[in-house]
């Protein structure tokens, strides 16, 4: 018997409290863009970067607002094979299902980059900030937050892994069931000793966690890789490249542990298999995460031999002409932001 094959702690809820609609995954989703929040301003201090804390929080306002609205476009028109969306667009962003609030549910990450750096160029066009900066503390402050959000996927017992006969398995209440008329089916349970009951149609089996895979690989050590290299980047928007790069490469081979969706199963087979996605994830057959993982690896290294070869591409550790943030502002700073204050102020009584 597999002594770690667990079952998933019955504990654990989706609901933070129950019969609420408040759920884990929303809150690590509000965890996740505080901590990025939080590692931003951070680099910015330290830096002396010349960005004011309105410009900070308009560039993370506008930066959630359209990854979230690109994670929610990109997940409904790649990864839902029906045509609801298509027929009823409004559906996209109506979170309720059957008279109950469940949220948005359904989020694809490769949609929200592209809706966050669609943000990043236009925002920094608009306030003429340098692009490479920004993408590059954006790299060094997301994926540490990016680790709750798998932790909250492996709370809610979704996107979990391929059938595993290993020391790292997990029984997900809400996984797929597998029919033991499969030969592969039964030898699994017998060797995780999971108990078949007569008469029983399907089964439950361990699972690998790949979750909490991606937490660790594709958020904290790739997080702490980046972290270690913020001050040692050898030209602007190298950081970019390595984020890209790194987050690709491990959720590329991550995928191998991770089960394709049923309805889309491997978008390429180089050589057509008829194995179950749940036994086996045949190294010559990739699945949708993978097909986009790799795109982000080629745009990683492209990215690489653009920003270096860019015009003004040396890398600034510290802004020695910017005003250091640490420092308390002095009497005509102070008399100055009082001024605005009171402008503001007319301005809005002249305005009602």
């Amino acid at each position: 018997m597999n002594l770690l094959a667990v079952q998933f702690p019955p504990w654990l809820k989706a609901e933070i409290i129950p019969g609420l609609p408040f759920r884990w995954y929303g809150l690590m989703y509000i965890v996740a863009f505080g901590i990025a929040f939080l590692l931003y301003r951070k680099q910015v201090r330290e830096r002396h970067f010349p960005m004011s804390e309105d410009d900070l929080s308009g560039l993370f306002f506008w930066g959630i607002l359209a990854l979230l609205v690109g994670a929610r476009v990109f997940a409904t028109f790649v990864y839902e094979t029906r045509d609801i969306y298509r027929r009823q667009p409004w559906l996209i962003f109506w979170p309720f299902q059957n008279g109950r609030f469940t949220g948005l549910q359904g989020m694809s990450y490769h949609g929200g980059v592209i809706g966050g750096a669609l943000s990043i160029l236009i925002y920094s066009a608009v306030k003429r900030f340098d692009f490479r900066e920004i993408g590059d503390m954006y790299a060094a402050s997301i994926p540490l937050g990016y680790t709750f959000g798998r932790l909250g996927n492996f709370i809610n017992g979704e996107l979990y892994g391929r059938v595993t006969t290993g020391t790292l398995g997990i029984i997900f209440p809400y996984a797929q069931p597998l029919s033991p008329q499969e030969s592969w089916v039964r030898e699994a349970a017998e060797k995780t000793g999971v108990t078949i009951p007569g008469g029983s149609t399907l089964v439950n089996l361990p699972r690998y966690p790949s979750q909490l895979f991606e937490a660790l690989f594709e958020g904290l050590i790739l997080w702490l890789i980046i972290w270690i290299w913020r001050n040692r980047k050898p030209f602007k928007g190298f950081l970019l490249s390595l984020y890209l790069g790194g987050y690709g490469i491990f959720r590329f081979f991550i995928e191998y542990f991770r089960e394709p969706d049923s309805d889309l199963g491997y978008r390429i087979q180089l050589i057509p298999t008829t194995l179950s996605p749940a036994q086996a994830h045949p190294p010559l057959c990739f699945s949708t995460g993978q097909v986009f993982s790799f795109c982000m690896v080629l745009l990683a290294i492209v990215w690489f031999f653009i920003a270096r070869k860019l015009p003004d591409n040396e890398a600034v550790r510290i802004y020695p002409d910017a005003p250091d943030p640490s420092k308390p502002p002095t009497a005509e700073e102070l008399q100055e932001r009082e001024n605005m204050r009171k402008n503001r102020r007319k301005l809005r009584k002249r305005l009602k």
